[in-house]
């Protein structure tokens, strides 16, 4: 059973993103301010839901919702600061929409940095326990698969509708055979070593 609350504050805003690991498209990221009174027995880790559970609960979360945000940083930003930075930076400026402001932040994994003095805890797994963090990585992956649905519409080849721009030996393929597109992030290993591309 996932868990409400973190902390004591009212406004404890749960943050998570979708895509790190993705050779194509933006890491997206979603803060979710969940009401006190809040209940719901099939959210959980986006991972562990379907896509129709996912596309179930999406608005939801949003109707529900004290504030919601998400924020997407594109392969160009991924590129020039990493995609660890790039993953904190989305949650940051998810949370930075939120109105009201959280008095407290709870994020998934174990890599934050300090936001406006606003006291925060990083959870492993969180995702998978407090309910925040699992609306907001519900979020992040509605919106991420979204936005991948309509780039397939313009490179068709790599099959983004499905794969959403993770590393499948189809998408690897596609790339071997075409090359790689804007949205391909050229700071990562996009085929690995035996099929050196020549960029």
């Amino acid at each position: 059973m996932l868990k409400l609350k973190f902390s004591k504050f009212k406004l404890e805003c749960g943050t998570d993103e979708a895509g790190r690991g993705c050779l194509a498209g933006p890491v997206t990221a979603a803060a979710v301010i969940l009401p006190n009174n809040f209940k719901n027995n099939v959210l959980n880790d986006s991972k562990k839901l379907s896509e129709i559970k996912r596309n179930f609960l999406k608005p939801i979360i949003e109707d529900k919702a004290i504030s919601f945000a998400f924020t997407h940083v594109f392969e160009n930003e991924i590129d020039e600061i990493n995609i660890l930075n790039a993953s904190i930076l989305a949650m940051q400026r998810s949370i930075l929409k939120l109105n009201p402001t959280p008095e407290f932040i709870i994020v998934d994994g174990n890599r934050f940095k300090p936001l406006n003095d606003i006291s925060f805890e990083t959870i492993i797994k969180g995702d998978s326990k407090f309910l925040s963090i699992a609306a907001a990585s519900v979020l992040a992956k509605t919106y991420r698969d979204e936005y991948m649905n309509k780039i397939h519409e313009e490179y068709p080849m790599y099959n983004w509708k499905k794969n959403k721009g993770y590393p499948t030996k189809e998408h690897r393929e596609a790339i071997k055979k075409y090359g790689i597109t804007k949205y391909h992030r050229k700071s990562f290993r996009l085929l690995p070593e035996q099929l050196k591309l020549e960029l």
